[in-house]
């Protein structure tokens, strides 16, 4: 193991995913060291004058320095440890790569507002903007590789970006009822389908997502507490394979410490 290579970061957090994705399709998972950092808790100062006063995670230290952003990391493992490419080496390849992966933040943001909306009035709309998101993916997987499974020939560096999220959005599929098998977009569901699948990016489960962002589903985000509760469903204790599943009801009443397998009363 590299000593001078530590990421630190949450549990289940999809951006430090994509790093053990990534090192895992290289071969490399053992060469860096990753410190867990529990987000219901305040910081430690030395991890806050590491990032800087930032608390987004993950960072990485290096021998020379603090790295931040996920995809920067990603950039600089790739090319840490080239004997195994992730990224695309053809100028135009990488570009088109790259022009794919630009999509993932207003992915993401469709997929995290449409899970911590607390308005019913307002699922529709979320609903229909996460629909949309969908289909520009759809539709570029058209354009760039209409029969393919994934973007290119093999599951790369687009791939290991997205992948994570599609996890995440698990909860989507729990809380909200939301199908993507049922949006009819064959192109982007079997590129989905087979990156969940793909044997380097098997770190979570569905069980783990929803239980760990059942407060996400009520509006609490980052380890924040909802009113009435003294646990977050982040807590590393209780773990999270002996609680029960959540309920999936998210615009009522909210459950429990109890409820949810955090606290004996």
């Amino acid at each position: 193991m590299h000593s001078e290579l530590v990421v630190y970061h949450i549990p289940v957090c999809p951006f430090s995913q994509r790093l053990e994705i990534l090192l895992e399709l290289k071969g490399k998972r053992d060469t860096v060291r990753f410190s867990v950092v529990d987000i219901t808790r305040p910081r430690d100062p030395a991890l806050l004058e590491l990032s800087r006063g930032s608390t987004a995670l993950p960072i990485m230290k290096t021998a020379q320095g603090v790295l931040k952003e996920s995809l920067v990391i990603l950039r600089y493992l790739d090319e840490l440890f080239r004997e195994t490419p992730v990224a695309r080496a053809a100028p135009y390849e990488r570009a088109v790569e790259s022009m794919l992966i630009a999509m993932e933040g207003d992915f993401t943001g469709a997929g995290y507002r449409f899970v911590m909306n607390q308005d019913r009035d307002r699922r529709s709309a979320c609903c229909e903007a996460m629909i949309a998101q969908y289909r520009r993916l759809n539709d570029f997987l058209e354009w760039q590789n209409p029969t393919g499974t994934y973007l290119f020939d093999r599951f790369g560096l687009a791939e290991t970006v997205f992948t994570p999220l599609f996890m995440r959005f698990w909860f989507l599929d729990y809380y909200e009822d939301f199908d993507v098998a049922a949006l009819g977009l064959e192109r982007v569901a079997r590129w989905r389908d087979a990156c969940l699948t793909h044997p380097a990016a098997q770190q979570v489960s569905k069980e783990e997502i929803v239980k760990l962002y059942y407060d996400y589903a009520m509006g609490a985000g980052n380890g924040a507490l909802l009113p009435g509760r003294k646990i977050s469903s982040f807590t590393f204790e209780p773990r999270w394979q002996g609680r029960p599943w959540p309920p999936r009801a998210k615009y009522g009443l909210a459950a429990t410490d109890s409820e949810l397998g955090l606290a004996s009363s």
